[in-house]
């Protein structure tokens, strides 16, 4: 892990702000989020230089032009594979993604499955509000059923994901799950998925108190609880029953934290890619479909 130069050597979290002033409602649950980014990325020293934000669509995806890193704010639902080709491209870089329930869980979804069965080295934050807030209120994959918005006056009817439980299936070797109303044990939750060497995925509660005020703090407050102490981090099935059981209950902390080879690591042997057997006559091609 690269750390900060000396003049900045120990960072505070604010070195981390940019120059752009966040955006987004009064009392919006990203803030919180963001000073949690911040102050994780002040506890392990990430160099700003050595670091890529990536996002999609969405509000929470304009937080990569709030923090002092590279930043890509990419297409709709397009966050992950972007940062699996920075990833892939410089091993090197300390690679975040952020993005809401919409954009990671509706047309992103099938992107997800993959970046987890790979074991990509990165973090991936998501904001989830169950609702569309950048696009004024509509339902998301994370609604419960009954939601009602100006695009659903009859109630949704569909049944909604469960990120985290999606997330264990598909086998990510970290996962967990914060609120962006507990600020110090979120920044905690995401320091130790950026330290993890694998793919890291961390739920985040984070209210939209504009467009979605029946889910709001006093809701999540109320629902959530932390994860037992007696929870085996290598107990995928336990972690599994946690996300729907009790089901009206959301559970704070770390489900499931294991070890295995990154895709980095199975790809670059030695530091490198490995040459292939037999080599691959490129100028061949080249003339063949000139």
């Amino acid at each position: 892990m690269a750390t900060t130069t000396e003049h900045t050597h120990p960072p505070k979290p604010s070195f981390y702000k940019s120059d752009r002033k966040p955006v987004w409602c009064a009392g919006c649950g990203d803030y919180g989020v963001l000073n949690s980014i911040f102050s994780a990325l002040a506890r392990i020293e990430v160099d700003p230089n050595n670091l890529v934000v990536t996002s999609g669509i969405g509000c929470s995806s304009r937080m990569p032009g709030f923090i002092k890193a590279y930043g890509f704010h990419g297409a709709h639902g397009r966050a992950l594979p972007v940062a699996v080709g920075v990833k892939v491209a410089n091993p090197e870089l300390e690679v975040l993604v952020v993005g809401g329930d919409g954009d990671g869980f509706s047309i992103g979804g099938g992107h997800v499955a993959h970046v987890c069965r790979r074991n990509v080295d990165m973090t991936y934050i998501v904001m989830d509000n169950q609702i569309y807030g950048l696009t004024k209120g509509q339902t998301s994959p994370t609604s419960e059923p009954g939601t009602v918005t100006k695009a659903s006056p009859y109630g949704t009817v569909e049944a909604a994901i469960q990120p985290v439980a999606l997330m264990l299936s598909y086998g990510a070797t970290y996962v967990a799950r914060g609120y962006s109303s507990q600020p110090k044990e979120l920044a905690e939750l995401i320091e130790r998925g950026i330290r993890h060497k694998g793919f890291s995925f961390i739920h985040v509660l984070s209210p939209c108190v504009t467009f979605n005020k029946a889910v709001g703090y006093d809701y999540f407050g109320s629902h959530s609880a932390p994860i037992p102490k007696n929870h085996k981090l290598d107990d995928l099935y336990g972690a599994i029953r946690m996300t729907g059981d009790p089901p009206d209950t959301f559970y704070l902390g770390v489900f499931y934290e294991v070890q295995r080879p990154t895709y980095g690591e199975q790809v670059y042997k030695d530091g490198r890619r490995p040459d292939p057997a037999p080599p691959i006559d490129t100028e061949r091609i080249i003339q063949r479909y000139s």
